[in-house]
């Protein structure tokens, strides 16, 4: 459920109307920018920011992505912008001329082989966008910064080593190792004070849930494949991770949760220049996941064991890029390659080590009362997959 749909009203909608009548149309006129928007959270936003209830709407956006725009993204009402903005030149000539930008949703990222690296394209990406935006756009009231967990807990590459302990929460100090969203906050920091009035907001989901064929961390996304993958070769479903992953705690970030909270951000106060955790709200273990996942595609589970290279995810995908090819004629797909679809090293890496917790202490003290039961929108996601075309 919505968060200004639940029976406590969200502060941001009530603010927003100008009689007490709810089924009044709003009247507050936003323009959006969704840089990513093909990602698993900017097809979120695509989604609900044109929707009638959706608070300071009515919304007009435009999404930008690398690549041409997707069939399974072609439903949502936006203008389409394909912009490398990775690019400077390319990013001014697209993004300049979009003068009438009131809100932007700043939801990619690139992945490089060092941190270092990672900082250097990814602030590199965020100013080329911020420099050709807050200029050119007069109305710019907000923007959005979404990043992450990893800011509690680094970079991959030092994973599980200088974390901070559990449950996270925003009050923490950075880590002192690169990482490539203290380079971003610091770019908007400095970026924002150029425009008067212009607030920010910082947006730290986990594991993040939702539907998205080109991310590049799609969790739910690359579990179906290779539940599919089980399917068609009668195998059952093996955990490809340690036992504290199997048997521990996890928590999660819906991406339609996480859109919602982007969104009260972009139009309520009391979020302004705020950094907020988002996650759902409850725990999971992914020895119960594992089942549901399963049942989904109807086979079987083998209980845990210990991690070798014969439940290596990585290794064991190794090959069946002509399996799922296989899979795709078979079943009348969506056309993808079992590179694009299936991201093993991610999972393997999820499944490497315990569930680093947080608490949404902050964000609910703030006004934003939003949750989702994990499992319940964990099968949604799957069905969204099969729905979609993209596994069988």
């Amino acid at each position: 459920m919505s968060w200004w749909r639940a029976g406590a009203i969200g502060a941001a909608r009530k603010r927003f109307e100008e009689d007490d009548d709810l089924d009044a149309p709003l009247k507050h006129q936003s323009v959006a920018l969704i840089v990513g928007v093909t990602g698993i959270v900017g097809n979120s936003l695509a989604e609900i920011l044109p929707l009638a209830d959706t608070p300071g709407g009515p919304w007009k956006v435009y999404g930008v992505a690398r690549r041409p725009r997707p069939a399974w993204n072609s439903d949502h009402p936006m203008e389409y912008i394909q912009c490398d903005i990775s690019d400077e030149e390319d990013a001014h000539s697209k993004l300049s001329v979009l003068t009438d930008v009131t809100h932007v949703f700043y939801v990619t990222w690139a992945n490089r082989p060092t941190e270092l690296e990672n900082c250097e394209a990814n602030g590199k990406m965020l100013r080329n966008v911020l420099n050709a935006v807050i200029p050119n756009s007069p109305d710019l009231k907000h923007i959005c910064l979404q990043t992450g967990k990893k800011h509690y807990f680094g970079a991959f590459q030092v994973f599980g080593k200088v974390a901070h302990d559990t449950p996270h929460h925003e009050d923490l100090p950075r880590l002192e190792s690169p990482n490539f969203y203290y380079t971003l906050e610091d770019i908007l920091f400095d970026e924002v004070k150029k425009k008067e009035g212009l607030t920010w907001s910082v947006h730290r989901p986990g594991l993040i849930h939702g539907f998205s064929p080109y991310s590049m961390m799609n969790a739910v996304g690359t579990l179906c494949v290779y539940a599919a993958i089980c399917k068609h070769e009668g195998i059952p479903l093996r955990f490809s991770g340690l036992k504290a992953a199997w048997d521990g705690y996890a928590n999660c970030s819906d991406a339609d949760l996480i859109a919602e909270q982007e969104i009260w951000a972009a139009v309520d106060p009391s979020a302004k220049n705020e950094a907020f955790n988002v996650s759902n709200g409850d725990v999971f273990k992914w020895k119960h996941f594992c089942k549901v996942l399963a049942d989904k595609f109807e086979v079987g589970v083998v209980e845990f064991e210990e991690r070798s290279e014969s439940n290596n995810l990585e290794v064991m995908m190794k090959e069946k890029g002509p399996v799922w090819d296989e899979i795709v004629r078979e079943n009348g797909l969506l056309s993808t390659k079992l590179e694009d679809v299936g991201h093993w090293w991610f999972v393997d890496l999820l499944f490497s080590v315990e569930s680093p917790l947080d608490n949404m202490n902050k964000s609910k003290e703030h006004g934003f009362l939003g949750f989702r039961n994990s499992e319940k929108a964990f099968i949604s996601w799957i069905d969204k997959m099969k729905a979609y075309k993209i596994v069988p």
